[in-house]
C-alpha cells in the first residue's frame, strides 16, 4: 500500500506531504483544484513517462518520492530479485526527479534505475484507472491475459506446461525449416562453421595470449642487447681492479664507528648499510638473470608465427582475443546444433511432429480449461453488474479461432463482448461500451479480481464520471468492496462515493501572492459534513444540506461496518 507521499515543486504544487492508510479514500474538491496532479505524481513514480512541462515554474526541478509497504507483495518481490534490488524492511521507497533541462533520476530503495525499470516495479504497486483510460477492456489482445489471470493458478500451470512445449516446438520447426528451405546453403554453413571452430579451436586461444606473446617476443628480439646489458652491470658490480661494492662496505664502516655519536651520523650510516645490501642483492639478481638467459631462434619464429595466427583470427572474428573466443563458442553451439539435425533429418521431422502432438494436446486441455473459467467469468461478472443495475446486460466471453492453429498463448483468440439490451445482438465491448458502462464493467471485473491482483494499491481517477442516484451509489459500493482487499485512493465528484471511503482529504486551489497553489486537507467528521453538503448543494448550503450529509455519511458507516463483518 502507499504510505507516504512527498511531492516538491510538481505542477502547482509547492511542497506535500501525505500519509496513507489501508481501506478507501476520497480525494475530493472543486473542479480544477489539482485532484489529478496528485494521481500524476503517483502515475510518474509508477513510471509514466515524464516531461519537464511538470516542473514548477521558477524552479530546477520536481522531486516525487512514494513510500510503500509491500511485505506480503509477492509478485513486487519477484521483481525486485529480477533486477538486483531489495526489499527494506517490507518497503519499497519509489523516487524520481524531473529537472526543467528533460532529465530524470528514478530511485528504487536508493538504488539509480531506469525508467522502464521503475516501471516494472511501480506496476506492481499501483494500479491506476483515469476517467478515460479502461486500457484493458478497450484493447482486446488483453482480454485472454485477464481471463487467464482469474483461472487462478490451476489454469497458469496449464499455459505454463503448454508454453514450454510450445517453445520447444517453435525453435525445432525453425531449425527443420531453415534446413528444408535451402539444402545448399545449410550444407555450406556447416562447412564453414566446421572450419570456423577448426582455426579457433586450433589456436589455443587464452584472454592473455596475446599480451604474453608480445611480451615474450620483445625479450627474444632484444636477447642480445639484455645480455649485454646485464654482462656489463655485473662486471661493474663485481671488478676486481675497482669494486663498488668493496667501497661502500669500506664506507659503512668507517661510518658504524661513528654513529653513535650523533642521530644525523647514525642516519647516514643506515643508508650506507642499505644501499650496500640492496647492491649485494642486485649483483646476485643480475648473475641469475645473466646465466638462466638463453637464446632459441627456433622459439622467436614460433612466437611471431603465432601473433600472426591471433592477427588474422581478429581480422574475421572481432578486435581482440576475447571477441574470437566468444565468436568460437557461438559458432560452437550453432555448429553443435546443425550437426544434430545433420546426423539424423528424419529424426527432426520426427521430433517436430511430436512436439505438434504434444502441443496441440496441450492447448487442447488449455482451451478447455478456459471454456469453464469464460463461464463462471460470465457468471460472476452478471452478478455484479446486476447489483450495478445493469441487470439486462449481458457479458460473454466470445472465442474464434482455429483450434489447430498454435500461438505463443495457445490455439484460443477471445474477446469480451456485450448485449446492452434484450434482443439485440452481442457485440465486442470495446467498440460498443458507453463511458459509464466501461466504468461499471471495470468495476466489476477489479471488484471479482481484487483478491488476486496483489497490486497493493488501485487508483481510480473520476471513474464515476456521468453517473447518479442509485447506479452513483452502486458504483461506491464497488469500490468499497476493493477497498476490503486493496488500499483504493478515488478522486470523485460523487458524494455517495466520497462518503462511503473511510479517509478523506479535501484539495484546494489557493492564490498566494501571484502563485497559485494547491493544498491538501485530511478532513475530520464535521469537515466531512461539509464538504459532503457542498457537494450535494453546491454553492448554497442549507441546513436540509447538513443534514442530508450528515445521514449520507451515517449510512455509508453502517454499511461499512456490516461489509466488515461479512468479510
Amino acid at each position: 500500500m502507499l504510505q507516504e507521499l512527498v511531492i516538491h515543486d510538481f505542477a502547482i504544487i509547492e511542497s506535500l506531504d501525505l500519509s496513507f492508510d489501508t481501506g478507501m479514500t476520497a480525494l475530493t474538491g472543486e473542479t480544477g483544484a489539482g485532484k489529478s496532479i496528485i494521481i500524476d505524481a503517483v502515475s510518474l513514480l509508477a513510471g509514466a513517462r515524464g516531461s519537464s512541462e511538470f516542473v514548477r515554474t521558477g524552479t530546477k526541478k520536481a522531486a516525487l518520492q512514494g513510500m510503500f509497504g509491500a511485505t506480503t507483495n509477492t509478485r513486487t518481490q519477484e521483481v525486485l530479485d529480477q533486477f538486483g534490488l531489495k526489499l527494506d524492511n517490507g518497503q519499497v521507497l519509489l523516487e524520481r526527479d524531473i529537472y526543467s533541462t528533460g532529465r530524470n533520476v528514478c530511485r528504487v530503495n536508493g538504488q539509480l534505475v531506469n525508467t522502464s525499470t521503475l516501471r516494472a516495479v511501480g506496476e506492481t504497486l499501483v494500479d491506476i484507472h483515469g476517467q478515460n483510460e479502461h486500457q484493458e477492456l478497450t484493447h482486446p489482445d488483453r482480454h485472454i491475459h485477464m481471463l487467464d489471470e482469474y483461472g487462478g493458478p490451476k489454469l497458469q500451470a496449464l499455459l505454463n506446461d503448454y508454453q514450454s512445449v510450445f517453445t520447444e516446438y517453435e525453435h525445432r520447426s525453425a531449425a527443420l525449416r531453415k534446413k528444408q528451405q535451402n539444402e545448399q546453403e545449410w550444407a555450406q554453413r556447416l562447412d564453414m562453421l566446421r572450419f570456423q571452430v577448426k582455426e579457433i579451436n586450433d589456436a589455443e586461444l587464452t584472454p592473455s595470449l596475446e599480451d604474453d606473446l608480445i611480451a615474450e617476443r620483445d625479450k627474444l628480439a632484444n636477447f642480445q642487447h639484455i645480455q649485454e646489458a646485464l654482462g656489463n652491470a655485473y662486471s661493474s658490480l663485481s671488478g676486481d681492479e675497482f669494486n663498488p661494492l668493496d667501497v661502500i662496505e669500506s664506507v659503512s664502516q668507517s661510518l658504524q664507528s661513528i654513529e653513535d655519536l650523533s642521530p644525523e651520523y647514525k642516519n647516514v650510516s643506515e643508508n650506507v648499510a642499505s644501499a650496500y645490501y640492496a647492491l649485494q642483492d642486485a649483483q646476485t639478481d643480475l648473475s641469475r638473470l645473466a646465466d638462466g638467459l638463453e637464446w632459441d631462434e627456433g622459439r622467436l619464429e614460433d612466437v611471431e608465427a603465432q601473433l600472426n595466427t591471433i592477427s588474422e583470427l581478429k581480422r574475421k572474428y572481432g578486435d581482440s582475443t576475447a571477441d574470437i573466443i566468444a565468436y568460437g563458442k557461438k559458432a560452437s553451439a550453432e555448429l553443435a546444433d546443425m550437426e544434430a539435425s545433420e546426423a539424423d533429418s528424419s529424426g527432426l521431422e520426427e521430433t517436430v511432429s511430436k512436439l505438434e502432438t504434444r502441443a496441440t494436446a496441450a492447448a487442447a486441455a488449455l482451451s478447455k480449461a478456459r471454456h469453464a473459467t469464460a463461464q463462471k467469468l460470465e457468471k460472476a461478472v452478471h452478478e455484479q453488474l446486476r447489483e450495478s443495475y445493469m441487470a439486462k446486460t449481458v457479458f460473454s466471453v466470445h472465442f474464434s479461432g482455429d483450434r489447430k492453429q498454435l500461438g505463443p498463448f495457445g490455439s484460443d483468440t477471445l474477446e469480451f463482448y456485450i448485449q446492452p439490451n434484450p434482443g439485440e445482438r452481442a457485440q465486442p465491448l470495446a467498440k460498443i461500451a458507453s463511458g459509464g458502462e466501461l466504468s461499471r464493467i471495470m468495476l466489476a471485473l477489479k471488484t471479482i479480481f481484487a483478491d488476486a491482483d496483489g497490486v497493493t494499491s488501485i487508483i481510480f481517477d473520476e471513474v464515476d464520471t456521468g453517473v447518479s442516484g442509485r447506479v452513483a451509489q452502486a458504483i461506491a459500493m464497488k469500490i468499497a468492496q476493493i477497498a476490503k482487499h486493496s488500499q483504493v485512493l478515488c478522486i470523485t465528484h460523487l458524494p455517495q462515493v466520497a462518503a462511503m471511503s473511510d479517509h478523506e482529504y479535501q484539495i484546494q486551489k489557493q492564490i498566494k501572492g501571484k502563485r497559485t497553489m494547491t493544498s491538501v486537507t485530511p478532513l475530520q467528521q464535521d469537515q466531512r459534513v461539509n464538504e459532503l453538503a457542498r457537494m450535494l448543494a453546491g454553492t448554497e448550503i442549507t441546513e436540509l444540506t447538513i443534514e442530508h450529509a450528515s445521514e449520507m455519511l451515517k449510512q455509508a458507516e453502517d454499511v461499512r461496518a456490516k461489509m466488515r463483518t461479512q468479510s
